[in-house]
């Protein structure tokens, strides 16, 4: 190519982005960058000092999770890695901060927000409720989730409206939301508190409840190990899960929004409930 013809390719380059301009300025348009641009232009904010000192006090990011929750922790049964969405926000939010984490182990969600209300612990992710939000800070709800029930295989109900008779016992999680919501909505069911999943499945599986009451994330897990046991159709309630901090973290709060709503915009939250399995997420 000569000088000539090089000249005369910028000229008309030139010329089409000044037309294209011309016509964004007359028809109120913006010319956006390529996707894959516009993920790089959004940088996280770098955690100060303060913000750190706040959310990790102890110089880790501790992460609470219990076991049988893809919105907390399971293990995948095909390559027995650990996953789930409170263990992933955590490691991730860890490496935003540039501080190393701790996942610390419970056995119910009841410990993991008793530990969170202690300042045991710095993070989680859980149901977002009015009472619990006396005791914690929420982010804005980021999954909505189906409440529903398990029975057994040999069980004669059929969906969620049945469950409220006479006779009836229905296994809850003890100290969850479902346990305090179930006792004042049932008229006639008596509840059953269980003190780890694992127990509530034995109970389930002895007969000793006709139900157990949770999310749909955890009844789905459960069914996988029960043969013949179900998730009854419909929902009784639903979850609005958000991250949850200690309350008196006030100098790291506007840094976990930011993370949550990045988390929502750039996939990695949606990578997070694909890699947990979970099942059961509300469409309306």
């Amino acid at each position: 190519m000569t000088y000539k013809n090089l000249f005369q390719s910028v000229l008309r380059y030139a010329g089409v982005a000044a037309l294209l301009a011309l016509l964004a300025a007359c028809f109120n348009f913006s010319i956006v960058p390529h996707v894959a641009d516009q993920q790089q232009h959004e940088k996280s904010t770098p955690a100060s000092l303060e913000v750190r000192q706040a959310l990790a006090p102890t110089g880790n990011l501790r992460v609470g999770v219990y076991l049988g929750s893809p919105t907390s922790w399971v293990k995948d049964p095909k390559t027995g890695e650990s996953v789930g969405i409170a263990l992933d926000l955590g490691k991730e939010m860890a490496k935003r901060m540039n501080v190393p984490v701790q996942v610390i182990e419970f056995d119910r969600v009841a410990l993991v927000l008793d530990a969170l209300k202690e300042g045991k612990v710095d993070m989680t992710f859980t149901n977002a409720t009015a009472l619990r939000a006396k005791d914690m800070d929420f982010t804005k709800p980021l999954v909505r989730l189906e409440l529903g029930y398990l029975v057994a295989a040999q069980s004669a109900l059929k969906n969620v409206q049945n469950v409220d008779q006479p006779g009836m016992k229905v296994g809850v999680s003890q100290g969850s939301s479902s346990q305090g919501v179930l006792t004042q909505l049932y008229k006639n069911a008596k509840v059953v508190p269980a003190d780890s999943l694992a127990k509530a499945q034995t109970l389930l599986n002895t007969q000793q409840i006709d139900a157990f009451a949770t999310n749909k994330g955890i009844l789905f897990e459960m069914s996988d190990t029960l043969p013949g046991s179900r998730v009854l159709e419909g929902r009784w309630g639903l979850e609005n899960l958000a991250i949850a901090i200690p309350k008196g973290r006030d100098a790291g709060r506007t840094f976990v929004q930011e993370f949550a709503n990045q988390a929502e915009r750039n996939g990695f939250l949606a990578k997070a409930l694909q890699r947990s399995g979970l099942r059961g997420t509300a469409n309306d």
